[in-house]
């Protein structure tokens, strides 16, 4: 029953005539609120009798406390999903036996169907084609034409579903309050009820339409754009009407709005497919097979490399974003994942800086959100280069920390153009042209926008953004995109098809990926980034190592679970000690607690959600602790996966709070998904499920808690029921972790002890070197140099103990880096390498491991395409798959530069992937014979070859990102390094 009100968005219920309470509406005694999920009960007149009252405000008013009603004997009238008995009585057996039984799913089934059929039934189901799924994305296509019929149905589905949603969002009866900008253009304000947005995203520079339907004025509707977007602290929300006529100023009521659909996004990406696979020149051939999957050998890309790889005015780069700059420079294709707190934006600001430098003409840089391309856009223009900020129009009115980059504001200050500054500074005054005027504007306009764009040296727009047709006549060799994991694939492909020669994909599979609202959309794969299917089909991704943000100790278990131990501290543990704070700490040199809470979790208000009433509570003591400890609102931040916990937090600091609501306004509450990317000096998170039969739901998700564990800079406190939590495979080695540090804890804030609670142990994992592989539903890494116990790349932290240490202090004399805290593994220096015969380097052949574990959705593909590699390889002279095109590959240069082919490291890879039975010693010698040894090439080739191949060599032992495979070489030799998970 709870579950048809949800689907069905449905939230007053009237008790049937024949029950217990008879034909009785369910509504607030107070406030006559007949939403459901808000309803609550408290005993009154001595237990006879009780009250119905809504959860906020009428329950938490303080003039309770005046009569004889407790408000905290408040309690739901929906628990563990279920009307509570004395109002809906449960079927006996017989009624049980009598009626029809239906499965779960098959309810499901016939739920979605009445969404667009009321009078559907059962036997509806059985009729074909009521459930069809589109089909679902492969791992490798034929070629751009398959591509496109996979994904373009996926797309419109996707736009259909968004279509419909927003065009269900009409509401009316809405008060408007005007107001005038300072560019003449006319504002209204006015507040959308949160409840009934369900799914609904409202976004700045989404469209609204606007419509008068009173009396005092003749018929009216306008349409404009999102300048302002409801808040913790505000639901309000402004839109700019594009023009000012006819705007009904004087009324400010009996107004009706509307969500104006447009198919821009959508469209952009079909255009990206329909070009993919019909226009050669829109990806070079390179790209264009290794984005099909197409088995294609490895190239390298002639170029100068800079002496010193840090950017004018930008950090010094580590020896991981060092490679990690390197190898972009020299690859066509370069995935580059960055880890939280890694420093990827220093990293993608210094490789677009170098891309520029080596004179390809502009470097397009995008990134799915808007926040993400204007952070990465700042840290460009630190470098000095020439950065245009191309934006959508109808964001044009908003401001960001990079408007005076953006190019409509460039165009404002361009010295000349006399006639266009004029025109503009009239249409400022009056807000409106003539229409002549207005014509000589856009085409003044138009004319420097194409002259700042052609001189820029780099131009950041969104992905969706590089569709715009101010960028149609451009070709950009080089491009780089920025949280390339938060991208579905099509939105890639946005920026992809502008004449990429050169392709870096940032971001982190370990992270939380794309949202795609449509379900089946979703489950054909849709949802899954490039980034993934790429490091699916075995592109290395280059890993950034040393992580600046998180406490040492906070990063203990997302290193170890998330990242296989890779991860190394860039900080000490005294730079993130907050010093004359006041906090009961369990563990002064930890500052991490787990806060076990026993309360129950409830239905929030949208039917759709969750709220923890008791963990609310807690979070409000443990912030007020904080900011009684003279700890800045702005330091912390508050998280939680559910927004039903999020809206209630906002509400309950701000009005139960015992200081200040100023100083809880500035406490940012945000849900986990929100604050990706983000960071804060103190963490508060509230996991609020709390049941006995329902679950943690999407707590389940282990990219979800990668994020929530990687906010916080010094200190992070966990809000829970571990009884729940401790159900689930990783959050029980999440507790397991937190007890055994003995920071899982009870009791009062002020009397905090060790909490006695018992819960399973976790299971012994196969994998202790990675074993966060076992949860992620995407490929892990063992991404590591230490794979080989007693090499000198062992990163064991028993050095001192360990056979490599004589090793390592007669290569390094001044090997007293090994102590510090970032302990920099991957400072295997060049100039003693070079010394030695490079026959000699150990390279680890972990590296060239294909991967052990393939999703689902990809085994077949994945077992087909080993059956046909061989005959399907391309290379020059190799066999091209079916359906692609002659010209496609076999180019033997990019705009001058020289594609180098290395056959060898392909081949060999290959060879070696199925098992390892070779001693280590031998790994360089064998991988040389299918390449040619360094020695032959140097004397054969060019020294420009040889150099490069102990470039790549140099590169390969620094890598973090090598595959799953099997391990049975390795633990021959010796243990695993980490004998625990952590």
């Amino acid at each position: 029953m709870v579950n048809h009100l949800v689907r069905a968005k449905h939230k007053e219920v009237t008790l049937h005539r024949d029950g217990p309470l008879g034909e009785t509406v369910l509504e607030c005694y107070s406030c006559a609120c007949r939403n459901v999920f808000l309803l609550g009960f408290i005993p009154a007149k001595a237990d006879s009798v009780v009250v119905l009252l809504c959860r906020h405000p009428c329950a938490a008013q303080s003039s309770l406390k005046e009569t004889s009603w407790d408000p905290d004997q408040w309690k739901p009238l929906i628990q563990d999903r279920s009307f509570l008995p004395w109002l809906v009585r449960v079927p006996q057996e017989r009624d049980q036996l009598r009626a029809r039984q239906v499965s779960a799913q098959q309810m499901s089934r016939l739920e979605e169907l009445w969404k667009d059929n009321l009078d559907a039934s059962f036997q509806d189901l059985d009729k074909p084609g009521v459930d069809e799924e589109p089909q679902q994305v492969l791992l490798r296509y034929e070629d751009g034409y398959q591509y496109q019929n996979i994904f373009g149905p996926l797309v419109k589905m996707e736009a259909d579903y968004d279509k419909k949603l927003k065009e269900s969002q009409t509401q009316d009866n809405i008060e408007v309050r005007w107001d005038i900008g300072l560019n003449k253009k006319m504002i209204a304000y006015f507040t959308i009820a949160k409840s009934d947005t369900g799914n609904m995203r409202l976004m700045h520079g989404d469209e609204l339409r606007l419509r008068y339907l009173g009396e005092l004025h003749k018929p009216w509707s306008g349409v404009g754009h999102v300048i302002k977007i409801p808040d913790n602290y505000s639901e309000e929300v402004g839109i700019e009407m594009k023009t000012n006529l006819g705007v009904p100023s004087e009324c400010t009521s009996h107004f009706v709005v509307d969500f104006v659909w447009k198919s821009t996004s959508f469209d952009r990406m079909q255009a990206a497919l329909r070009k993919f696979a019909v226009d050669e020149s829109s990806v070079s051939a390179y790209i264009y097979h290794r984005l099909l999957g197409h088995e294609v050998e490895d190239v390298v890309i002639r170029c100068a490399l800079p002496k010193h790889f840090s950017a004018p005015h930008l950090p010094e780069l580590n020896r991981s974003q060092v490679y990690a700059v390197k190898h972009s420079l020299q690859r066509p294709l370069s995935l580059i994942q960055g880890p939280p707190g890694t420093g990827k934006t220093v990293t993608s600001a210094t490789i677009v800086y170098h891309l520029v430098k080596q004179q390809n003409g502009p470097v397009l840089v995008c990134a799915p959100s808007n926040i993400a391309v204007d952070q990465l856009t700042e840290k460009i223009h630190q470098t000095s280069l020439k950065v245009v900020r191309l934006c959508a129009k109808s964001r044009e009115a908003i401001n960001s920390p990079v408007s005076f980059l953006a190019l409509h504001n460039q165009i404002r200050n361009m010295e000349g153009h006399s006639e266009l500054h004029k025109l503009q500074q009239l249409k400022d005054e009056t807000g409106e042209l003539s229409s002549s005027d207005e014509k000589r504007y856009r085409m003044l306009k138009k004319t420097c926008e194409k002259e700042l764009l052609e001189a820029a040296d780099v131009i950041c727009c969104t992905c969706v953004g590089a569709g715009d047709p101010r960028l149609a006549r451009f070709k950009f060799h080089s491009i780089l995109i920025d949280e390339s994991m938060q991208a579905t694939e099509p939105e890639c492909m946005v920026p992809v098809v502008l004449g990429a020669k050169q392709l870096i994909l940032v971001g982190d599979h370990c992270q939380l990926g794309p949202v795609v609202m449509c379900k089946k959309a979703a489950r054909a794969g849709l949802s899954q980034s490039l980034f993934e299917r790429l490091v699916v089909l075995g592109i290395r991704p280059l890993r950034l190592e040393v992580q600046y943000r998180m406490h040492p100790q906070l990063s203990k278990f997302p290193s170890n679970f998330f990242y296989e131990g890779s991860l190394q501290n860039g900080v000490f543990a005294d730079e993130r000690r907050m010093h004359g704070v006041d906090f009961p700490w369990p563990q002064p040199d930890k500052p991490m607690l787990f806060y076990a809470c026993q309360g129950q979790e409830e239905i929030a208000g949208s039917g759709t959600s969750y709220l923890n009433r008791t963990e609310a509570a807690l979070v409000e003591k443990i912030a007020t602790r904080f900011l009684k400890s003279s700890v800045k609102p702005e330091q912390i931040g508050v998280i939680t996966p559910y927004e039903g916990q999020r809206a209630y937090l906002v509400q309950h600091m701000q009005y139960q709070g015992s200081l200040h609501a100023k100083l809880y306004q500035d406490i940012e509450v945000a849900s986990v998904d929100a604050f990706q990317g983000r960071e804060k000096d103190l963490i508060v998170m509230s996991c609020v499920r709390s049941n006995e039969h329902q679950g943690i739901g999407f707590l389940n998700d282990p990219r979800r808690l990668n994020v929530a564990l990687t906010r916080a800079r010094y200190g992070i406190i966990i809000v829970g029921n571990p009884k729940v939590l401790s159900k689930q495979p990783l959050w029980n080695h999440l507790l397991t972790f937190y007890k055994e540090n003995k920071v899982l804890v009870e009791g009062p804030l002020n009397n905090l002890k060790e909490s006695v609670i018992q819960f399973s142990k976790p299971r012994k994992l196969i994998n202790t070197v990675n074993p966060g592989g076992h949860f992620m539903h995407t490929t892990m890494f063992d991404a590591r140099e230490a794979m080989i116990p007693g090499s000198v790349y062992d990163r064991s932290s028993h050095l001192n103990g360990n056979a490599a240490w004589p090793v390592m202090k007669e290569t390094y004399p001044d090997a007293a880096f090994l102590s510090r805290a970032h302990d920099p593994l991957s400072y295997i220096g060049p100039e003693q390498r070079s010394q030695g015969p490079m026959a000699n380097l150990p390279v680890p052949i972990g590296m060239f491991m294909n991967m052990a574990h393939i999703p689902p959705r990809f085994y077949n593909q994945h077992q087909q395409a080993l059956q046909a590699r061989q005959r399907n390889r391309v290379g020059n002279g190799g066999r091209r798959p079916a359906g692609s095109k002659p010209s496609r590959f076999g180019r033997g240069t990019q705009n001058g530069q020289t594609l180098l082919s290395q056959p060898g490291f392909n081949s060999q890879a290959s060879q070696e992937a199925s098992g390892f039975s070779q001693p280590l010693s031998g790994a360089l010698s064998q991988m040389s014979q299918g390449a040619g040894c360094l020695s032959q090439l140097s004397q054969e080739s060019s020294s420009y070859l040889a150099e490069e191949l102990r470039s790549q060599a140099e590169g390969m032992l620094s890598q973090d990102s090598t595959y799953q495979g099997d391990r049975h070489y390795l633990s021959c030799l010796a243990p695993a390094p980490f004998s625990q998970p952590y």
